[in-house]
């Protein structure tokens, strides 16, 4: 875990053609996405389509990634960070300090590193995308990091985060991060946000954790 300092991050949503800033506060970042091995550890399973004990784990579920957030911090004696409230609605818990996925504001502004351009390298030094991955993911933290010592922040695997996207038009819909492996250049880019149902699982999403300093 890498510990970021606080600052502002200007988000944008091209969908709906929004600008707005948010401040983040100190927090402490996975430098990698969850490999398959750790996942394995402390769930016993491995639902990856390609497998690879360094590998990010993907084929993952926001709902898996919630469930390995909570399952990790109850090993560490930490206090969970979510609470499932019916079948459709999983809640943050407020003011508990356990591992849990970063938020969207809290991605990007890892991302960019304190970097204003769409990328904190040259794609081909810093990702795996589609032009040099060859068909599959590779195994995590072989790329050159960000400023903040972050790998794979863009490519190899998408990443979860914790927001809901729109609720009044996607429901329970949740945001995804950092182009994959099988995303073209224009795929691997800071700002860029997708979403999908909290049950939706694809060979090229992952995610990575964070906690909040308190």
């Amino acid at each position: 875990m890498v510990h970021l300092p606080g600052g502002t991050i200007t988000l944008r949503d091209d969908r709906i053609g929004k600008t707005w800033n948010v401040s983040v506060a100190p927090f402490m970042c996975a430098q990698i996405p969850i490999t398959q091995n750790l996942y394995h550890e402390f769930t016993g399973k491995n639902p990856s389509t390609f497998k690879g004990v360094q590998f990010p784990v993907e084929s993952v579920s926001w709902n898996d990634a919630v469930h390995f957030c909570n399952v990790l911090s109850d090993h560490f004696g930490l206090p969970p960070c979510y609470r499932t409230v019916s079948t459709e609605v999983t809640e943050r818990i407020p003011g508990a300090d356990g591992y849990r996925l970063l938020t969207d504001a809290e991605w990007e502004y890892a991302c960019r590193a304190g970097n204003s351009a769409g990328r904190y390298g040259d794609l081909d030094m810093i990702a795996w995308y589609k032009e040099n991955a060859y068909g599959s993911p590779h195994p995590a933290g072989e790329k050159e990091p960000n400023a903040w010592g972050l790998y794979d922040m863009l490519g190899n695997v998408w990443e979860w985060c914790e927001d809901v996207y729109d609720a009044e038009i996607y429901g329970s819909y949740r945001i995804f991060r950092g182009g994959g492996w099988n995303d073209t250049e224009r795929g691997c880019l800071a700002s860029n946000r997708r979403r999908s149902h909290p049950t939706f699982a694809i060979d090229d999403l992952g995610f990575r954790i964070a906690r909040t300093l308190i």
